[in-house]
């Protein structure tokens, strides 16, 4: 997925994972885009500082079902 479809699909109130489904992409109350961690609620940036380069390869962020809100 692209930085934009990610954000779209966050927007939407799809859920979006990053690499296995204990990295999701959340968008906070700063309207900050973040990758969290389920486990232990640790997160980062979904983008490096320069608001373009994903943390992560855009082929490991995905949806289990793209088309509707889970």
């Amino acid at each position: 997925m692209t930085l934009r479809e990610i954000k779209a699909a966050v927007d939407k109130g799809q859920t979006v994972y990053w690499s296995s489904l204990l990295y999701q992409v959340i968008k906070d109350p700063k309207d900050q885009y973040l990758i969290i961690c389920k486990q232990n609620n640790f997160a980062i940036g979904l983008t490096w500082t320069d608001g373009t380069t994903l943390n992560g390869n855009e082929s490991d962020f995905f949806t289990l079902n793209p088309e509707s809100k889970e």
